[in-house]
């Protein structure tokens, strides 16, 4: 097993990066011809790599569980992508991306990561631009800027609502010149089930074509993991249904520490959830806190009206209304870190005073915003004395031309209209900054195994500032793996072709059919969605946006019998020698019950509160900061690396201890 070192480089932390750069080993252009380098997932990561890589003149072999590479999750991002170019004149700095990262994600990431990631961030903008990604601009022509959750500055770029897809689209037009000119090999509905060793080194991939059943061998002489993040553990996220920890969770059992599995994101902005019914849940952009205000009725008795129909929200006047974020937290108001909004909410409707029907919903209202804009305008205009009507017609239209499109998909979903009514909003599961654990060199604890994007632990500690993972996605693809990859690959220039007719491959393949032989032929009683549901409640009730050790050691257990009768009961209807959903989702289900159960005992070890890992039992008791999450920098100031020694229950941790030589710990504070 490799040692747990993460290789950061010496010297000043603004250095370390260029430093590595100038000193690192490279592969000459004509031999980077003769080195294959395989990479699961086709998103910004993925996506963004397998290109750079390819032009880079490796050999690229690129899979996806899709029909195409367009398809990735990462086209569902919404509001934007953090760089730190100062277009708005208003303080901002690479040292100020870099504070605001590692403080929004409570002090538990890695300093040079995250320096690195800060520096880098303006390259991606200028990457992007020259693919043609229409990013919004402002009257003169120029990019423009938001503001997003945890910062006091206007850094993020964006296009409308649809960030996501602009940007995906560029990393695909790339991938498609790599893929005409033959340096891409793509395999889209293909599906990675493991990863295959020789000699301790990561040499390629099982597959199984969804298509057809078919099981394939893939050799590379590397391999890097891009398939995103597991918040499907909870069953309910915003996370496309597809979305998986398989990819990540075999490289796991084959010797890839996992590290921070409890460090998951709620998001405060969601569309609530309406019934036992629903399969996903909607995320509605963290940019909707620029211009909308988060409130509940004062009054319990008018939360309890308007859930049942008898009042409605526009109803209710200004003194009647809490603004709860503003008044909690002054300095930043509306736009507090994601954690920090997400456990108001549930606070608020946890006392009593949520407005749906199920009691979980808070308001988004952009009354105010509207009116502001519109009289804004109409002075621009010359409209003396514009009556409200006209008021309100020209503020909907600065909304609209912000984030119609979102606003659009609301009404669709709630059929109700979001200019004239407040939305509804509540928190779910949205990112995971957990992950496979990796180095500097974004190497994972396996040789020539590399993991990046959402996959891998390394840049967001507790808590991700929103339009940061756009960032880290596009940074590691772009303009960090292309580098670092090649120090490890510079030692395989002579090692040639890898055959894939080696013990290695055949112990690999066949441990694939007998696991895949097993679902089809047990029959079982409970289908796969059963089981995922299950685990899902569990996580929410006992491993949600607030944890205790005592609910902890119940998930536990919980979920290791219901692992048990998973293996005992499971029915998969169909075969294995076609396409079938069902068994592809039963082997994602699979590993989604080892994962809880490891994400669980790591939030039983971790007995302090961090970032989106709250703990009950460690809030601050007295003062100003009364009952905000309380770090214990004493004990737990370090990366949780588990080691598979297999079951969960066994894992065997290691840690990462966190040095702070640039910033200054301290508690968080957005008052």
């Amino acid at each position: 097993m490799s040692v747990l070192n993460s290789n950061v480089p010496e010297g000043p932390l603004k250095d370390k990066w260029t430093n590595l750069k100038n000193h690192i080993d490279l592969v000459n252009p004509a031999n980077k011809r003769n080195i294959d380098v395989i990479v699961i997932g086709t998103g910004l990561a993925g996506g963004s790599a397998s290109a750079t890589l390819a032009e880079l003149g490796y050999n690229v072999k690129a899979f996806c569980y899709q029909d195409s590479p367009r398809r990735a999750h990462s086209i569902a991002a919404q509001g934007g992508i953090n760089a730190a170019k100062n277009y708005q004149g208003d303080g901002d700095s690479i040292y100020r991306l870099f504070y605001d990262t590692v403080k929004g994600g409570d002090y538990r990431s890695r300093e040079a990561n995250v320096y690195r990631l800060a520096e880098v961030s303006a390259n991606i903008i200028d990457q992007c631009v020259a693919q043609g990604v229409p990013f919004a601009r402002d009257y003169g022509g120029q990019l423009d800027n938001r503001s997003f959750g945890g910062v006091l500055v206007s850094r993020t770029f964006y296009a409308k609502g649809q960030t996501g897809q602009q940007l995906l689209l560029g990393a695909y037009s790339a991938m498609n010149r790599q893929i005409s000119r033959g340096k891409i090999q793509m395999h889209n509905r293909h599906e990675m089930l493991d990863v295959v060793l020789v000699n301790g080194k990561a040499r390629g991939i099982i597959a199984r074509n969804l298509e057809t059943g078919e099981i394939e061998r893939h050799s590379a002489h590397a391999v890097v993991i891009a398939s995103g993040g597991y918040g499907n553990v909870y069953y309910l996220s915003t996370n496309a249904m597809g979305s998986n920890v398989t990819a990540s969770w075999k490289i796991h059992k084959k010797g890839a520490f996992f590290a921070n599995p409890c460090y998951t994101q709620i998001h405060p902005t969601c569309i609530p959830r309406s019934g036992d019914y629903q399969s996903k849940l909607t995320l509605m952009s963290e940019s909707l806190r620029n211009d909308g205000r988060i409130w509940v009725p004062k009054s319990k008795e008018d939360a309890i009206a308007i859930r049942e129909g008898r009042k409605k929200p526009t109803e209710l006047s200004e003194d009647e209304r809490d603004y709860y974020l503003e008044r909690r937290y002054p300095a930043f108001g509306n736009l507090v870190p994601r954690d920090v909004a997400s456990r108001a909410a549930k606070e608020r409707c946890d006392a009593g005073y949520g407005v749906n029907a199920t009691g979980e919903a808070v308001y988004l209202d952009f009354k105010a915003a509207i009116e502001r804009y519109g009289k804004e305008q109409c002075q621009i205009h010359g409209h003396k004395n514009p009556s409200e009507k006209e008021i309100i017609a020209e503020g909907e239209k600065v909304i609209e031309a912000k984030y119609g499109n979102l606003f659009q998909m609301y009404e669709k979903i709630v059929d109700e209209n979001p200019y004239k009514t407040p939305m509804m909003i509540y928190p779910a599961t949205h990112y995971t900054m957990g992950g496979v654990w990796v180095d500097y060199n974004l190497m994972t604890t396996i040789e020539g195994c590399y993991c990046i994007g959402e996959a891998n632990f390394s840049d967001h500690g507790a808590n991700r500032l929103g339009a940061s993972a756009l960032m880290q996605g596009l940074a590691d693809g772009y303009f960090v793996l292309p580098y670092t990859i090649g120090k490890y690959l510079s030692n395989e220039i002579r090692t040639g072709e890898i055959s894939t007719d080696s013990p290695e491959f055949e112990k690999a393949e066949q441990e694939v059919k007998e696991k895949i032989n097993f679902f089809v032929n047990n029959k079982g009683s409970h289908s796969v969605d059963h089981y995922h549901k299950q685990l899902g409640k569990i996580m929410w009730d006992k491993c949600g946006m607030s944890r205790n050790a005592a609910d902890l050691k119940l998930a536990i257990a919980e979920i290791k019998a219901l692992r048990e009768d998973f293996w005992k009961n499971v029915l998969v209807p169909g075969g294995a020698d076609t396409t079938n959903p069902e068994l592809e989702k039963a082997g994602r289900v699979a590993d989604f019950l080892e994962l809880g159960e490891l994400f669980a005992k790591d939030a039983l070890n971790r007995e302090e509160s961090c970032g989106g890992h709250f703990r009950e039992e460690s809030v601050v008791q007295d003062g100003e900061q009364k009952g905000e999450a309380l770090r214990n920098d004493e004990e737990f100031a370090y990366v949780s690396a588990w080691e598979y020694t297999g079951e969960p229950s066994d894992a065997i941790l290691h840690k990462e201890e966190l040095e702070f030589n640039d910033i200054e710990l301290k508690q968080r504070s957005y008052k």
